[in-house]
């Protein structure tokens, strides 16, 4: 007789429970098992610890990888932290302008960055190094991208915006009280920004600071067009040499560690530092935030930002549009330099490239449904509590966000690459990569949509005779179609550029266009590079537009601080 009354829908709600479960304990669990596995036997050893870190080389890897993090970090406050607070809180001009460039930087791929960097600053042939010494009439130009400040340059200027996010929706929230306070005691607009404006976003300048540590010490595309050249040892390249043939997946499992255990002292840190303090910036009485007026210094600011977004957006921008329509892109800028002959060889003529553009944008779309679907019914589950312990799916939905890709993607390796599931060659292990990886992102929007909606709603179907799965239907989805338009996206774009995971788990049947522009670096024909990476942003761009059709202006801004 229970069974007649019981909701067939908790069995739906298991499956889904399941593959969560699947997603990401999986690869997790294989990735550390793998770790203390000898790769002949199966015996449990010590060996590949010693073998990942009995070299000077690998630990100097690790080093590296460290200072890289904490120097790119360091560069994204100085960078995001000062254009945050000019939108947000002054009269500075040219707000628009400044907002679509950090659009723009977050669209385009930081290895794409990384080839134009190359072309501006490449030793001797690079744009500013040839202006240098044709300004000067010097030998050689100052410029050499192929350090470890070029490289912390270059991964920062695609890093900020992570900071320049947080911190402006942070400041959004705080209304102008206290600094009027600040204000009335004498303080100027320095002293009181400093004092009591920036602290009060302190806990978002950290989780800002977090990301961007991560991000550098887990990209891959940057430090192998830069840091190899430049014979900068880091710990993705040295990850990457694991896999070279015979693929050593033990080995780089237990070099991986590391990259966890930082991620999770990370988090530790910043949660007992937030502990500690008070940081509430809204209270029961009504504030609003009034714009501080700069006077001639707002036109300092406006350059200030404008000098950045060049840096990251605007220069690489030029550069790379010119060297996909040019003949030879160290010609220049010429009518007679001009061709379409980059475009047609790699639209047309080259039947990989064409592959890889549908794989790049089918692998992104379906893994962005997943995520979001998963996300959603994740969320469902813990807000309705559908299941026992339903609330420590959440820590499992958002796991993946601080599992650096190259470390999931050995673990997706160490998982899929035997029976009973052995994907590794199908264009399955790539979305599966790429749903998990971004999964973080699709719950965050996910988990404050489910909160926003009354449970009563939906217990009104269930009075009129509905099941759950009908109020979900007919009531909870309509509610969240246009929300969930921008976390499709949000999931969409990252997973369209994704490289860290896509390197290791492609093959030459499922390339997708990071990948085979990281391949064609190899080359060194920057024309075809750049057209390859051209096509990359206009795709994302023509689904970006659409994001701002569908949900307004600021989705990027109100949905990614979520994560």
């Amino acid at each position: 007789m229970r069974w007649r009354h019981l909701d067939k829908s908790v069995f739906l709600w298991l499956l889904l429970v399941a593959a969560l479960l699947v997603l990401v304990i999986n690869p997790l669990a294989r990735l550390v098992w793998s770790s203390f596995q000898d790769g002949a036997t199966g015996a449990v050893t010590l060996d590949n610890y010693l073998a990942a870190y009995g070299r000077w080389r690998y630990l100097e890897a690790l080093v590296n990888s460290l200072v890289l993090g904490l120097a790119v970090a360091a560069v994204c406050v100085v960078f995001g932290v000062p254009m945050a607070w000019a939108v947000s809180r002054t009269d500075m001009p040219g707000k628009g302008l400044v907002w679509a460039a950090i659009l723009g930087t977050f669209i385009m791929p930081s290895y794409l960055g990384a080839v134009a960097w190359i072309l501006l600053a490449g030793p001797n042939a690079g744009w500013l190094n040839r202006v240098y010494m044709g300004l000067t009439g010097a030998a050689a130009g100052p410029f050499n991208i192929y350090t470890m400040a070029g490289l912390v340059l270059v991964i920062a200027c695609y890093s900020f915006p992570y900071m320049f996010v947080f911190t402006r929706s942070a400041l959004d929230l705080i209304s102008s009280e206290m600094e009027d306070a600040a204000t009335t005691l004498g303080a100027g607009v320095l002293r009181t920004t400093l004092r009591v404006t920036l602290p009060l976003t302190l806990p978002a300048m950290m989780a800002a600071f977090i990301v961007a540590f991560l991000e550098a010490i887990a990209l891959f595309g940057v430090p192998a067009l830069i840091a190899l050249p430049g014979r900068i040892q880091l710990m993705t390249t040295t990850l990457w040499q694991f896999f070279e043939f015979p693929p050593r997946v033990q080995v780089a499992a237990a070099y991986a560690m590391p990259l966890l255990s930082i991620t999770a002292l990370l988090f530790w840190l910043q949660q007992r530092l937030i502990a500690r303090k008070g940081y509430v910036a809204l209270t029961g009485k009504g504030g609003e935030r009034r714009v501080v007026r700069l006077g001639a210094w707002r036109w300092v600011m406006l350059g200030y930002c404008l000098f950045i977004t060049s840096l990251s957006f605007f220069l690489p921008m030029v550069v790379v549009l010119q060297a996909a329509f040019a003949k030879a892109w160290g010609r220049g800028f010429s009518l007679d330099n001009l061709t379409l002959a980059n475009l047609r060889f790699v639209i047309v003529d080259q039947p990989i490239t064409r592959a890889a553009t549908v794989h790049t944008f089918v692998y992104g779309g379906v893994s962005a449904a997943l995520a979001l679907g998963l996300a959603l019914a994740i969320a469902y589950i813990v807000h309705r509590r559908l299941v026992p312990f339903g609330r420590a799916l959440s820590y499992v939905a958002m796991a993946p966000f601080v599992i650096p890709g190259i470390v999931l993607a050995i673990g997706f390796y160490a998982a899929y690459t035997s029976p009973p599931l052995a994907l590794y060659g199908t264009a399955w292990i790539l979305i599966l990569a790429f749903t998990t990886r971004f999964l973080p992102i699709a719950y965050a929007n996910s988990n404050a949509a489910i909160r926003a909606i009354n449970p009563e709603l939906e217990d009104a179907v269930r009075i009129l005779g509905g099941g759950r799965l009908l109020a979900l239907r007919r009531v909870v989805g309509p509610l969240l179609k246009r929300g969930l338009a921008g976390a499709f996206l949000l999931v969409f774009i990252p997973a369209t550029r994704e490289l860290s995971s896509a390197i290791f788990l492609y093959t030459t049947g499922t390339q997708v266009l990071s990948v085979l522009l990281f391949d064609k670096s190899d080359e060194g024909n920057f024309e075809y590079l750049s057209a390859i990476g051209l096509i990359l942003v206009l795709g994302t761009v023509t689904l970006v537009l659409a994001g701002l059709r569908l949900v307004g202006r600021d989705f990027m801004l109100t949905r990614t601080t979520t994560t």
